[in-house]
């Protein structure tokens, strides 16, 4: 599916009061030949992994390295396809660009902020999204198994009729809900406002308002449990209170709200699957993804029957169970 009002837009780089910037301002203070040094992409690209190398960055927001990131910040600031570096390696830059790149650098180093919030755009799966600081930046696994129509625990992509689409954030994987399973209506939920104003907007790009229903709720406080769902996806808060705390910049900078999950990570895991089966149909499947929590959830729910989804970087961090086996939940 493709989008069909991209978002061009990109947020203004304000650097002001932004973590300690001592360095990382002297660093960028001798450079001031930088552009007229750096003429082609490979230049540029050989010198932002050696800046964010040295500033000791921390990634994990859709790259994994300084290579990577210095990567996507380049193509996207220059309305490149991500994914087609080698093609544009010689080519030479104009002034403008040169300068907006040193900029975009320098903004990156200094404010510690994720590369997505930067350019105001981040991926999954080939999927493209409007992202802003007012939602967390959009990395879960679940969205390889949705691209991937959820064929582990789904059948028949035609059977999914309604899709519940709990936490949504930037709304990304109830859009990749949406185009997976075509016959389905998506509802999905929030309890941010502003996370549902980011996902409000990847909608419309889309073009799904047809099809994909925006609600603000506390997980399920506020559904109407009369209208039951065949798929029920959810990408909680799961990080136990302590490690929130101790975030690096890049992780801090994103809503405490999306990240925290309570003492040990499962508060809001405990309340889905306490009462998920209200919503679910008789044949109805829930799917949700905890991080490393494994171990805890089957210490907790001894003889419960999860189906364990691994991705390609994942492995026993998403689990599916059947209506039948959340019934078995609620009666405990």
């Amino acid at each position: 599916m493709k989008e069909q009002s991209p978002q061009n837009a990109r947020p203004v780089r304000d650097v002001a009061g932004c973590g300690d910037s001592a360095h990382a301002s002297e660093t960028f203070a001798h450079d001031h030949d930088a552009t007229s040094c750096l003429i082609t992409m490979r230049d540029f690209l050989r010198y932002t992994v050696t800046q964010f190398e040295r500033a000791d960055l921390v990634y994990g927001h859709g790259t994994e390295t300084a290579l990577d990131e210095a990567a996507f910040l380049i193509l996207s600031e220059l309305s490149l396809p991500i994914d087609q570096l080698e093609p544009w390696l010689d080519a030479r830059l104009t002034m403008r660009e040169r300068q907006s790149l040193l900029d975009l650098i320098e903004t990156r180093i200094v404010t510690r902020k994720p590369a997505p919030y930067l350019i105001g755009q981040a991926f999954i799966q080939g999927y493209r999204f409007h992202v802003d600081e007012g939602v967390i930046v959009p990395r879960s696994f679940l969205g390889e198994l949705l691209a991937g129509g959820l064929e582990a625990v789904v059948d028949d992509a035609d059977d999914i009729g309604r899709v519940l689409d709990l936490c949504t954030g930037s709304g990304c994987l109830a859009i990749i809900a949406a185009d997976q399973f075509p016959h389905a209506d998506v509802v999905a939920t929030d309890i941010s406002d502003a996370a549902l104003a980011a996902a409000r907007k990847n909608v419309e790009a889309y073009d799904l308002a047809g099809r994909v229903t925006l609600q603000k709720a506390d997980l399920f406080d506020g559904l109407d449990p009369k209208h039951r769902f065949d798929l029920i996806v959810c990408n909680p808060p799961y990080v136990r209170s302590g490690a929130v705390s101790d975030f690096p910049p890049e992780y801090a900078a994103e809503p405490a709200l999306a990240h925290d999950g309570g003492q040990d990570g499962l508060d809001l895991v405990h309340r889905v699957l306490a009462n998920a089966a209200d919503f679910l149909t008789q044949d109805g499947i829930l799917v949700v993804e905890i991080g490393q929590e494994r171990d805890a959830v089957e210490a907790h729910y001894p003889g419960v029957g999860f189906w364990w989804l691994d991705t390609a970087a994942s492995s026993g961090e998403v689990f599916a169970v059947r209506a039948a086996d959340l019934s078995d939940i609620k009666a405990a």
